[in-house]
């Protein structure tokens, strides 16, 4: 299918719609037998950016008998042009509409990209809803890391990957691939599929809820499928990714990005990925340097990020990163390091950075108050941040992002002006040193989410958080730090469609319908529109995001096991209210999270990496 050049000629950045991208792979439609599309659903800029797209590109890829391609979500300006000519959504490598393909795949990573994916099956032709599709329609498969709770968009998606899904999407693949063969009806196929270790199928269940509102139980409707999903988790991470996609425009990340670990130990309360992404596994820096001469040679870039939840704990960091450098200083290599503690930063990485103008860093102490960060195991001192700080302004850093989290369970308008007294002493120190440095301060709502401590605690009410948010912007007046935040509305929907049940679907559709979309994006939120489809649906949002939960209640994802166990979570949540930390494991004895007992080794026990 060919695009009216006139369209393209009329929206902003059309090269994201074209296609032919470098390194992109394009498969014979007619001899290819499954036909897969995957999609990161919102724009183009940020899709590119996901590093779970290219891992599951290349991964389909290589499977013979499978081509796999690529869709995001049109921004307005292009979705206007295609309803007014009546053209369907189509993928980027041979500009097929998703309609004419066998499975569509949703990376799901932020509750905010729910009504996209509404969006970009209307544009599509493809019924909305599962239970109106039938086997003339594509396959909806969603994955990542808002599946640990898939309740929320159960009405829309046929099967749901929980967990890591490179060995387990080449399965239903091959299950895919058998059942077309055998002309086999798409309600076995997915009682079958609902078998494999890791899926989720929620035709197959029912919910049943209490008089409160609360959920009473999870039904299994069909004989011998699974009452508790399990997550999948790869023990040997997959190959590294050295001939990604190239974007034709500039991306939200516009550099060669490798993940150079997998998992954290730290075990921040707050922290979803800390939790899910369990157990600790990470790569070679062999394996790392190899991979990285291999992008350079066939991407062009020259800055590499190194992604993982904290690049100062991987342990070969230092030799990694002088390694890297010295091989490539005659390219002007760039290194980027996304996530860094300010407890672990090594001074001789600091050294080798900053001889090679990297001067911009991100450090997140998340909390003001001492009291605070051991309330959410962030087990960080006001000394140990000065004192790296200090280091950092006289080595010459000149950019300097700190991140903030409002409305921490327990959290006290004290522990808010402890935030403007320490950026205060932050912006003295600036003075000292460089008058020139500049700091920029990003605050964020605390968002209670599934599979943490923190997942039975209530948000704070939009009114307690807008006095909060004034606390630091008065407090730090006058004083010449950019400082930003999100919505505050937005954020209260975060929470809502995190924690959220089944019912919650039709209050995603009736906001779809009133025209919502790429809720993410500030300049596209309407409160309004979501505020009118829970009066719609007879649903408080107050009730998701704003209430303590007991230890009793049966929560909406308790059937969907995350490889961290329940118990861990509680006992971690009473530490919390008791103001007590948690050791690294890494540096301490075993704390019994419950990967352990899932029969998966970390990598910290064996104290070996992936090879």
């Amino acid at each position: 299918m060919t695009y009216p050049s006139d369209i393209l000629q009329r929206i902003s950045r059309p090269a994201q719609y074209t296609g032919g991208e470098w390194n992109s792979q394009v498969k014979d439609w007619d001899t290819t037998e499954i036909k897969v599309v995957l999609s990161y659903p919102d724009l183009y800029e940020v899709g590119m950016s996901n590093l779970a797209i290219p891992i599951l590109y290349e991964i389909l890829n290589n499977i013979t008998h499978v081509s796999c391609e690529r869709v995001f979500t049109p921004w307005t300006d292009m979705e206007a042009e295609m309803r007014r000519n009546h053209l369907p959504l189509y993928s980027l490598e041979t500009h097929h509409p998703l309609a004419e393909f066998d499975i569509i795949g949703f990376s799901l990573g932020h509750e905010m990209t729910y009504t996209n994916v509404l969006n970009m099956l209307d544009l599509s032709g493809i019924p909305l809803h599962s239970n109106e599709r039938d086997d003339s329609h594509p396959l909806i498969i969603a994955g990542g890391v808002c599946t640990l709770n898939p309740e929320p968009m159960t009405d829309f998606i046929d099967l749901f990957v929980i967990g890591e899904g490179e060995e387990v999407l080449p399965e239903i693949i091959e299950l895919f691939r058998r059942c077309k063969r055998d002309n086999i009806r798409r309600e076995l196929f997915l009682r079958e599929a609902a078998r494999i270790f890791g899926i989720y199928v929620p035709s197959l269940y029912s919910v049943d809820y209490h008089q409160d509102g609360t959920v009473a139980a999870l039904n299994t409707c069909t004989p011998g499928i699974n009452e508790i999903i399990k997550r999948r988790i790869v023990e040997i991470l997959p190959p590294l990714i050295t001939k990604p996609v190239v974007p034709y425009i500039q991306v939200v990340h516009d550099r060669a990005s490798i993940e150079i670990q997998r998992g954290c130990t730290r075990g921040c309360r707050f922290c979803q990925p800390g939790m899910i992404y369990r157990p600790l596994r990470w790569y070679s820096p062999e394996k790392i340097i190899e991979c990285i001469d291999s992008l350079m040679k066939n991407c062009g870039y020259d800055e590499v990020s190194l992604i993982c939840l904290n690049a100062g704990d991987y342990p070969y960091i230092e030799h990694l990163a002088r390694t890297l450098i010295q091989r490539h200083q005659d390219k002007h290599l760039t290194l980027s390091l996304p996530s860094l503690r300010l407890d672990s930063v090594p001074e001789d990485l600091m050294n080798i950075l900053i001889k090679h103008n990297k001067r911009d860093f991100t450090f997140a102490p998340e909390a003001g108050s001492e009291r605070l960060r051991r309330v959410i195991n962030k087990n960080l001192t006001d000394e140990q941040i000065m004192t790296t700080l200090a280091e950092a302004f006289k080595r010459g850093w000149t950019n300097i992002k700190l991140y903030f989290m409002m409305g921490l369970p327990t959290e006290t308008e004290e522990d808010v002006q402890n935030i403007v007294d320490l950026v205060r002493r932050i912006n003295d120190l600036k003075q000292k040193n460089n008058k020139r440095i500049k700091i920029k301060l990003t605050l964020s709502t605390f968002v209670p989410k599934p599979h943490t401590p923190f997942q039975w605690s209530a948000q704070d009410t939009e009114t307690q958080l807008k006095r909060k948010y004034e606390i630091v912007n008065s407090g730090l007046r006058n004083l010449g730090i950019k400082a930003s935040w999100q919505d505050l509305q937005a954020s209260l929907l975060e929470a809502v469609l995190a924690r959220g049940d089944r019912r919650l679907g039709k209050v995603i559709y009736y906001a779809w319908k009133q025209g919502a979309s790429f809720d993410a994006w500030s300049e596209c939120f309407h409160h309004d529109k979501w505020v009118e489809a829970f009066q719609i649906c007879n649903l408080d949002p107050d009730f998701y995001a704003t209430r303590e939960r007991s230890f009793d209640e049966l929560l909406p994802w308790d059937h969907i096991d995350a490889g961290v166990s329940r118990e861990f979570l509680e006992h971690e949540y009473l530490l919390a209210t008791e103001g007590k930390e948690t050791s690294d494991c890494r540096e301490d004895s075993c704390h019994n999270c419950g990967i352990q007992q899932r029969h998966i080794a970390c990598a910290v026990s064996k104290n070996k990496y992936n090879p």
